[in-house]
């Protein structure tokens, strides 16, 4: 069990004991914080959006939070069961000082977590978290007195919203989707997909949906994490119904995969690729991923004339870098697509517009669509630290192997081989070190993951 404290929001485990868990002292002592942070922007401004994913622990949640904003002295706008982007549009839709969204992303079902928005809907930056942190760990909270505690409303109308503002994105066109009679296999994984991705397909012109996984009730069947391991069930399901199209997204539906017709994944790594592609063929102009995301997009950019930017892993590094080289589309490799017409945040709604309004102007199908790419593979593998494991003393010896190698230390550390690289970093919201390689092999990839990380687990003085 765990809580793990950071910049980018406060994730654990519920239950167990404060201060080393998410127990609901936590949950008020850091919603106390926020609150603190947004009374000192100098904005008489004091709403917050608040929304959460499926989570069987979000009601209580949702409860804490809203309460203590409510104490503080914040006017809160609940908008209930929601996605990561539809509460980032809602800050800005309703001019709000802020938000926080309830939900552990693609972590399982005993996790939940405070993200954080500032009042552009996005993601605090460095200082504002750390300012953060350091009122809960410092200072004695001052609540609100009986005439100045906050108000309270709920407001269910923001994903219709959200679907609103994205059929009028100009690169969405849902005639051409409606004329290829597309249909289409979601997994929901139980959480607010269920809500959210069906209604954008009808809108979008998809009649023929069949969802798995759909109620929302926070008991997850599978792992959330929309990896190849745990979609087994939506490819056969696409396989055997026959559907143009599978989609996967995670609990709080910010990111994004596909199944091609023939049941093979179409790789959440592409799903930045083609809806880059797409946008570039119309728009020419930059883009931006992380440091572990594909060389793909790259290529592509350089296709179309454009320059790709690397940026270091996190979302708000994605967006502070987009907005430094003026990109037109952006994102992660874990299948989050950053649009900035629409808003600077992950948003897997967006993504299924324009990659389908893509794949119908094409006239492929989706494995048609993916063989037209370069074809990388990426080997994405994590290692588990035991508590109070030194990762900095065990990068520095990796990096004195690998010493005649290029590296990278901006954000963790990246080693380039000839043909091949390996990029090693501690999760934000986990404690664990990620490991992802890519080569043009699959087994180069892999094999390179492996023998990086038995370089580790050898420092770590782990055996097996």
């Amino acid at each position: 069990m765990s809580l793990i404290k950071s910049i980018s929001g406060i994730r654990g485990t519920i239950g167990g004991v404060q201060g080393k868990n998410l127990t609901p002292i936590d949950v008020v002592k850091f919603t106390t914080a926020y609150g603190a942070w947004v009374a000192q922007q100098g904005s008489h401004n004091k709403k917050i959006i608040v929304g959460r994913d499926g989570r069987i622990s979000g009601g209580m949640v949702r409860d804490l939070v809203v309460a203590t904003l409510q104490g503080i002295g914040c006017d809160v706008v609940d908008l209930g069961l929601s996605t990561t982007p539809t509460v980032e549009m809602a800050v800005k839709m309703e001019q709000a000082a802020g938000g926080i969204i309830l939900t552990a992303s693609h972590n399982p079902k005993q996790w939940n977590a405070l993200k954080l928005l500032n009042k552009d809907g996005e993601f605090l930056d460095a200082a504002a978290g750390q300012w953060i942190l350091d009122y809960a760990a410092n200072e004695e909270p001052v609540y609100a007195e009986i005439d100045h505690i906050g108000t309270q409303r709920t407001d269910d109308t923001y994903i219709q919203k959200h679907i609103d503002a994205i059929l009028a994105h100009p690169l969405v066109d849902v005639a051409a989707i409606k004329a290829m009679n597309y249909s289409v296999v979601v997994d929901a994984v139980n959480s607010t997909g269920a809500i959210s991705v069906p209604p954008i397909l009808k809108a979008l012109g998809v009649n023929n949906v069949t969802v798995i996984n759909e109620e929302v009730t926070g008991h997850f069947a599978h792992n959330p994490e929309p990896l190849p391991e745990h979609l087994v069930d939506l490819c056969d399901t696409v396989k055997n119904k026959k559907a143009t199209l599978g989609i996967a997204v995670d609990p709080d539906v910010d990111r994004l995969c596909f199944v091609c017709e023939d049941g093979s994944l179409f790789g959440e790594e592409y799903t930045l690729v083609a809806v880059a592609d797409y946008i570039l063929s119309n728009k020419k102009g930059n883009t931006v991923s992380n440091l572990s995301s594909t060389r793909a997009l790259r290529d592509v950019t350089e296709k179309h004339g454009g320059q790709y930017y690397p940026s270091a892993v996190g979302e708000v590094n994605v967006v502070r870098k987009m907005k430094e080289v003026n990109a037109v589309i952006g994102g992660e490799g874990n299948g989050g697509i950053i649009v900035p017409e629409l808003h600077y945040g992950r948003d897997a709604l967006i993504g299924i517009g324009l990659f389908l309004t893509h794949l119908a102007k094409t006239g492929m199908s989706a494995r048609q669509l993916r063989d037209s790419y370069p074809n990388y593979f990426i080997s994405k593998n994590k290692i588990d630290l035991p508590e109070d494991t030194n990762v900095k003393a065990i990068f520095e010896e990796i990096k004195k192997k690998y010493a005649s190698q290029p590296i990278n230390t901006e954000d963790g550390l990246r080693i380039d081989f000839d043909k091949d690289w390996v990029h090693l970093r501690t999760s934000n919201t986990e404690p664990i070190i990620r490991v992802y390689s890519e080569s043009k092999d699959e087994e180069s990839a892999n094999d390179v993951a492996r023998k990086i990380m038995a370089d580790i687990k050898a420092l770590m003085g782990v055996t097996a």
